[in-house]
Formats: structure tokens, C-alpha cells, sequence
């Protein structure tokens, strides 16, 4: 019996191709005609035949069989037409990708996702939407050329991740989650609204130093009063930092916090970069198993 392939190992496989087909002009993926061409080269008798913008009230994406009953065959994607902004339809089509590539089979009456859908991870329902936010992370963020762009032991700023963010055709959110996957810095991504956090991820390093936030099951975690974040009105520009003493966001802590005001959306992010520890007491691969369980629940923060 044939292994199926990994959410990660389909994307490997087809950022294979277009680093050979399209060579210098690889960025961003263009998910629209890739999805289509792929999945008629390996599929042909079972293609991705439609993708277009729909009304999906309460959804985000939907991948979905053409009518049987009319002798047709193949899947069709289609996204919420009421995106407006570009990287999330970006992000959109490629998880749909990922459920047509991983999850057809399991689901052939097709897959409806809304933004609720893909931040829940405490079911089996969950993670299947995971996988295909994996896999839609790594087909349009691959991780060697995003190292390229911003080197493991960078701290950047949002306009260094914004930068990524536009090569690739992503939100910054997404950007930052996907750079605090493989940096070796001590640093946490705070989402708030109203001064309280909405959702927090660490990067692996900061984890295990303990710098890390819980959300899930428990009451609303206020932001700290000096934290930029905790008061739009305070802020006049988009974007403002702020050094911290220790006492402020982590008893024996310090910190940098960058704060990005999305107006838009009515809520902030701040990124936290912690100084870097110049002697760790266990070894890098090593995980507690509370560390492990705050790393499987973490992974359901929003990438769009």
C-alpha cells in the first residue's frame, strides 16, 4: 500500500518544479494557475477544473467536487468574494489546495472553511484544517529562501517581515509566524484588542526560556498598562516600539516590543524580542511535555 504524502512533502515536492520551471521569477506563488496545472499533471482524471471568488456566507474557502450527477469530473476552489485584501485569498487558495492535495479522498462531498474553523485545533476536524495551513505555509513561504530574506539570528522589524510578507504575497501575520518557526531568537507574537491578548505564539527559543503566553482556558489575560498596545489613543503613528524593564511583560525579563496598530481590523500585534540567553542549561532539541501541549495548542493562531 502506497504511504500518502505529508502536507509538507507535497508542498517540498511542487516548490521542487517551480524552482526549476520558473527559476528567478518564483515569487510570489501564484496559487490560481499552479493549483490548476499541478493537479492535472498528477491527477489528470480527477483535476482542479474552477477557481473563482463566490458568496460563502460564514466561510472563508470551500473546495468542492463538480456535479456527479451531471457527469462531471474534477474539484473546484472557490473563496469568499467579500476579501478584500489580496494576501488572504492568497493564503485562501492555497489551503484549499492543501485539502484538495491531502484531504479529497477522506472528504468527496468537498470541504467548507471559515476563520473559526482554522483556529480550533482540540479535534480531528481541527487538524486536518492544521495540515492544510502547513502545507499552504510551506508553498508559499518556503523556509531555505525565507531564511535568505531574513537570516535565523535576525531581530527584525515589521517593515523587514512586510517586506517578506509582500514577496510572497501573504499577510504580516502569517510572515511572522512563519519566521518564528525557524528563528533562533528569543521573541513572542502578541495579537490584543481592547487591551487584552487575543492569542499568543512564541518562537521555539523563547518556549523554552518560558516566555510564553496562555490564552485557552483561562480568563481574558489583560495587556500591561505600558505596553503601546494597551491604548490606541496614546499612539498617533501605525507603528511605535518601546523597551521594556523586567517586570513589564515577564517577571525576570526585559524586552523589546514592537506594535503594529491594524486599524482595519481593530486589534494590534506586538512583537517581543527577548536578549539572547548566552548559555542554555538543556539541549536545543529538548521539550517538556508542557512545552509540547502549549506547542500543539499555540499552532491554533490565525495565519491569515
Amino acid at each position: 500500500m502506497t504511504k500518502e504524502r505529508s502536507p509538507t512533502r507535497w508542498a517540498i515536492d511542487i516548490t521542487r518544479v517551480l524552482n526549476e520551471v520558473l527559476k528567478d521569477d518564483r515569487f510570489p506563488v501564484r496559487v490560481l494557475d499552479v493549483a490548476k496545472e499541478y493537479s492535472r499533471q498528477v491527477y489528470p482524471d480527477d483535476a482542479i477544473t474552477l477557481i473563482r471568488a463566490e458568496r460563502l456566507d460564514g466561510f472563508e474557502g470551500m473546495l468542492a467536487p463538480a456535479p456527479r450527477d451531471r457527469g462531471k469530473s474534477g474539484w473546484g476552489i472557490f473563496y469568499n468574494d467579500h476579501i478584500e485584501v489580496a494576501s488572504r485569498i492568497n493564503f485562501t487558495l492555497a489551503h484549499e489546495f492543501g485539502h484538495y492535495l491531502v484531504h479529497r479522498k477522506q472528504f468527496p462531498d468537498g470541504r467548507e472553511c471559515s476563520q473559526r474553523d482554522m483556529t480550533r485545533w482540540d479535534s480531528e476536524y481541527a487538524k486536518i484544517e492544521a495540515e492544510a495551513n502547513l502545507f499552504a505555509a510551506n508553498l508559499l513561504m518556503p523556509l531555505d529562501d525565507f531564511r535568505s530574506q531574513l537570516p535565523a539570528d535576525a531581530a527584525p522589524t515589521f517593515d523587514d517581515i512586510g517586506a517578506c510578507a509582500s514577496r510572497y504575497d501573504v499577510s504580516l501575520t502569517a510572515a511572522i509566524l512563519r519566521w518564528l518557526e525557524y528563528t533562533s531568537k528569543r521573541s513572542l507574537l502578541v495579537a490584543s484588542t481592547d487591551g487584552f491578548v487575543l492569542w499568543a505564539k512564541p518562537s521555539r527559543p523563547a518556549l523554552r526560556s518560558r516566555l510564553y503566553i496562555k490564552t485557552r482556558g483561562v480568563p481574558p489575560v489583560p495587556l500591561p498598562e505600558s505596553s503601546p498596545a494597551a491604548d490606541r489613543a496614546v499612539v498617533i503613528d501605525q507603528t511605535t516600539s518601546m523597551a521594556h524593564a523586567p517586570g513589564v511583560w515577564f517577571p525576570k525579563e526585559g524586552c523589546e516590543e514592537l506594535v503594529l496598530f491594524a486599524d482595519r481590523f481593530d486589534f494590534a500585534l506586538s512583537l517581543l524580542h527577548f536578549a539572547d540567553e548566552s548559555r542554555r542549561n538543556f539541549d536545543e532539541d529538548e521539550e517538556s511535555d508542557d512545552d509540547a501541549r502549549l506547542l500543539a495548542a499555540d499552532r491554533g493562531v490565525r495565519w491569515k
